[in-house]
């Protein structure tokens, strides 16, 4: 059945209450109350308390539609299926299974409710469905869930379609699979239904992995995962063991426009409704058509990002250089980038004053850097440094040589190091990789102070050692707890958001009005080094720092690989009148 977006979410949500669910209302894109976290990229995550053992006041079975952004998809945008903004259809079972009206339910009713609603209410075609299950851990005794596996053959799935996936793919915690689960978080085994769209659209055939055995979690986009059920059973109590829980919850999340991409019987998730008005608009201002050419992705891009911005404005997030506003920032600027690539005029993509007003700043900015371009300079990281184009623009706007961006990178990494032996001895014990990564996490700091407790900041002394940095700055009170969180927070977010970390040599009164800030007390020559950590810090300096910020949460520990590190604030402290220090670590 050929459905539009509004019908899927009425027909599910109906579906739902029939099951004996209440209905309950989403939550805003920016958490209330949660500094851990800049969006909310999911139903489940409004309801974390609930699924950790609160009482929910609508009781233990509660459904919703829930609007999403994940920001770490936005390099995925492009293909048939990725967005950074959705709609997530979820239902919830918080308690023992007992199938009685109101009361929690598990995996046998869970699973074949979202049959039952794709096949006979959404009328799916039963033979494009395949699911996947969890393969079980032996290292940790956690079992495969053959359970699963019975629901999906008894309700007519196809051994043949039934796959089982390992812990990074079907298992749930916030740490991701079994060996990065956080001790003492709920977690999970969880089942998966993808729509298969066959081998007509040749998807497969003209992939990368085309010599390759498709499967559900294939890249080529054959495959669309439209729903994945989360069954939270186990708690981690220690390092390597898992214990069952006493309370099972369902977790379920379905993604409201894939379902509706099945309906249509479409892989490409741009061709629902919701699209096709901007869309239209975009083929006639362009003068292009979307899927002819090698104009689809910027298409899918600006469709995208535009439809994702406005959502964020909507909920109060405006574009600046830190948390929310930098990611809104980022999406305003690659939609533009890709709408001159379609060639549509400027002051045609945004409906609301606030981004247009951003647009008009980013093309001052994009004017001076291509007019280098123009001219001839094609090295990236000149471009990124002298002239601020950041290198995800420069990305899409030609080809970039990320070795040779790296080599860069190093170089100016040695460069400073070298520079760093004789004025900067003092504020770093030596020029290790761990020294180099604590002294670049003391400018995400100092920006982060500024941020949570005003400009009054500024630095008033550092000392760095491969195992700690001490951080002293202007301020006249003790930190609150939750002002330090707020801080920890700020500076794990540049983490996670992989910024560049890049420099320029300035004349003085320039650097001075680009607004960098250094010590106070610190004589200047004409001539400064600047750092620029992404649009969140601006310094000068002239010590050794990493060439991009997620470096930061690499771990040195060669027992850990794959365990990221966080910022974390270990004490603070008055030294003296109108001083404090701050003792943190990268762990």
């Amino acid at each position: 059945m050929i459905m539009k977006v509004s019908e899927v979410r009425e027909k599910y949500l109906e579906f739902m209450k029939s099951k004996g669910h209440t209905i309950v209302s989403g939550a805003s894109l920016v958490p209330e109350n949660d500094p851990t976290t800049l969006f909310t990229s999911s139903g489940m995550q409004p309801l974390v308390p609930y699924l950790l053992g609160r009482e929910h006041p609508a009781g233990v079975r509660i459904a919703n539609s829930q609007r999403s952004f994940r920001a770490q998809d936005i390099e995925e945008v492009g293909d048939n299926r990725h967005t950074t903004y959705f709609e997530m259809l979820g239902n919830w079972s918080f308690g023992d299974a007992d199938a009685t009206a109101g009361a929690g339910y598990f995996k046998k009713e869970q699973l074949s409710w979202f049959y039952e609603f794709v096949t006979e209410i959404i009328e799916i075609d039963k033979e494009r469905l395949s699911v996947t299950c969890f393969e079980g851990d032996e290292k940790f005794g956690l079992p495969r869930d053959n359970e699963s596996f019975e629901i999906w053959k008894s309700l007519g799935v196809p051994e043949e379609r039934i796959f089982f996936y390992g812990g990074k793919k079907n298992w749930w915690s916030r740490g991701g699979p079994p060996e990065n689960t956080p001790v003492g978080d709920p977690a999970g085994p969880d089942s998966e239904v993808f729509y298969d769209f066959g081998i007509e659209p040749g998807l497969h055939e003209q992939s990368e992995w085309k010599n390759e055995t498709c499967h559900p979690n294939c890249g080529c986009g054959r495959f669309m995962e439209i729903g994945n059920s989360v069954f939270m059973e186990y708690k981690r109590e220690s390092s390597d063991n898992f214990v069952k829980l006493p309370r099972r919850n369902v977790d379920f999340g379905g993604g409201l426009e894939r379902i509706t991409a099945g309906s249509i019987k479409n892989p490409d998730i741009f061709m629902i409704d919701i699209f096709e008005p901007f869309r239209k608009l975009l083929e006639q201002t362009s003068g292009k058509k979307y899927g002819e050419g090698l104009y689809t992705r910027s298409f899918r891009i600006v469709m995208d990002h535009v439809r994702a911005a406005h959502a964020l404005i909507e909920d109060g997030v405006r574009p600046s250089n830190t948390e929310q506003g930098y990611v809104l920032r980022r999406l305003i600027r690659r939609a533009i980038v890709h709408a001159d690539k379609l060639g549509i005029p400027q002051g045609q993509l945004f409906e609301n004053e606030v981004a247009n007003e951003e647009e008009m700043r980013f093309r001052e900015t994009l004017k001076r850097g291509m007019r280098e371009i123009e001219r001839g300079e094609t090295d990236v990281f000149k471009l990124a440094t002298s002239y601020g184009l950041p290198v995800e623009v420069l990305k899409e706007i030609m080809d970039v040589d990320d070795k040779r961006l790296h080599e860069q990178i190093e170089e100016h990494r040695e460069k400073s190091r070298a520079g760093s032996e004789g004025k900067f001895k003092g504020g770093l014990a030596d020029t290790s990789d761990m020294s180099v990564k604590y002294h670049t996490a003391t400018h995400l700091l100092q920006q982060a102070l500024r941020t949570v407790l005003g400009k009054h900041v500024v630095q008033k002394g550092s000392n760095i050692t491969p195992e700690r940095l001490r951080f002293d700055f202007s301020h006249t009170q003790k930190m609150t707890d939750e002002e330090k969180k707020q801080v920890e927070e700020l500076v794990n977010e540049q983490i996670r958001l992989a910024l560049p970390v890049t420099y320029q040599d300035l004349p003085l009164d320039e650097a001075q009005k680009m607004g960098a800030i250094g010590l106070f007390e610190e004589k200047y020559n004409d001539k400064v080094r600047v750092f620029k950590i992404g649009d969140f810090s601006l310094e000068f300096c002239g010590g050794p720092h990493v060439g991009n910020t997620r470096e930061l949460a690499n771990n040195p520990d060669a027992s850990k690989v794959g365990v990221k590190m966080r910022f974390r604030i270990l004490k603070e402290e008055a030294v003296s009148s109108g001083i404090r220090r701050i003792k943190a670590v990268l762990e």
